[in-house]
């Protein structure tokens, strides 16, 4: 169940910083909201998760799923630049968050 709600945690991780760069400082007011929202959901994940799996990794993955997602949503919406190069990075950054989860116990 830790890596449901661990990955779950990082998907909302990728939501309030997804909201973060669309706030234009706090004059939008639906941004802030989903942005508070999400990291709420996504601290209180983390932390449920840190329960059974080692802070490290669980860290890790958390960070990894929510820059991953954070940077794919970009590319869609494209406000961010996308290139052969940035892709490769994230296939790599998504293999190496695979990686922690097989290597780890729990």
């Amino acid at each position: 169940m830790a890596w449901i709600v661990l990955i779950f945690s990082g998907v909302m991780e990728a939501v309030w910083a997804t909201a973060l760069g669309r706030m234009d400082g706090l004059n939008k007011i639906t941004p802030l909201i989903i942005f508070i929202a999400g990291l709420v959901l996504s601290m209180l994940g983390l932390g449920y998760a840190m329960r059974s799996i080692p802070t490290g990794t669980a860290y890790c993955i958390w960070t990894g799923i929510g820059a991953a997602i954070t940077v794919i949503i970009g590319i869609v919406t494209k406000t961010e630049p996308v290139s052969v190069l940035k892709i490769v990075f994230l296939i790599g950054l998504v293999c190496c968050v695979i990686g922690l989860k097989v290597v780890s116990k729990g």
